[in-house]
């Protein structure tokens, strides 16, 4: 049996704009932190957590506090929530019949692993009409590094299906940091892209194959099926 583990943001759901102005509307609202780099490739760690921490560390000089985080995450939610309002959010093209299929096959495992919040994240998938409440997760709130998330997403995976390891693990996701942390791990790696630009990156970073969406969902399937990425 494979593990597919998943990104969310613009990979399962087409919310990486909406997801990074709240962010930023929720950072200035609720800490007074403006002129932020939004490069979030260049931060040590591309996770929500992550973020939070370099810029405490920036503009602080500490940790942020627990009750901060939860006041933030709540505050960042409530912009989620009135974004919606303006324009639902939606799955990327095929994501939903596509893990339908993924997940009723006997041959592969499934599980996410996303730099979001666990509160934020599932208000996304949610939104999107994916759910996903029964796969085995993690969050930012697991760890900052992408590694550590993925690590424990695949802990969780094989936990609820009574393994110790899976034959192979392929990563999908949209970013730079996702085909990084995937490489770091020995990890297969699929990106989810359709700008020229980040597509060309994605395959620089060691992609085996770059889709716009799922609904090409054979070829999808041929690359799964042709992993050999162990963990």
């Amino acid at each position: 049996m494979k593990l597919v583990m998943f990104d969310i943001d613009g990979t399962l759901t087409q919310t990486s704009q909406a997801d990074e102005t709240c962010f930023v509307q929720a950072l200035r609202e609720v800490f007074g932190f403006t002129d932020l780099n939004t490069d979030w490739a260049s931060y040590p760690h591309c996770s929500d957590s992550g973020i939070l921490e370099v810029l405490f560390q920036i503009r602080l000089g500490r940790s942020p506090l627990p009750d901060e985080i939860s006041i933030f995450q709540i505050h960042f939610v409530s912009l989620l929530t009135a974004a919606t309002a303006i324009q639902p959010f939606n799955p990327i093209a095929g994501a939903r019949d596509f893990l339908c299929s993924l997940t009723s096959s006997s041959a592969f495992a499934v599980s996410l692993a996303s730099g979001a919040w666990e509160c934020s994240g599932r208000f996304k998938l949610a939104s999107a009409g994916l759910g996903l409440s029964q796969i085995p997760a993690a969050f930012s709130d697991d760890a900052h590094a992408r590694e550590a998330i993925m690590q424990a997403s695949l802990g969780r995976a094989a936990q609820s299906r009574l393994r110790d390891s899976f034959d192979a693990v392929m990563y999908v996701g949209d970013g730079v940091w996702d085909a990084r942390a995937a490489r770091n791990l020995g990890f297969g790696f699929i990106g989810i892209s359709h700008e020229p630009a980040r597509v060309e990156r994605l395959y620089v970073e060691g992609a085996h194959r770059v889709f716009a969406d799922y609904l090409d969902a054979d070829s999808f399937m041929a690359v799964l099926h042709e992993s050999n990425h162990v963990a």
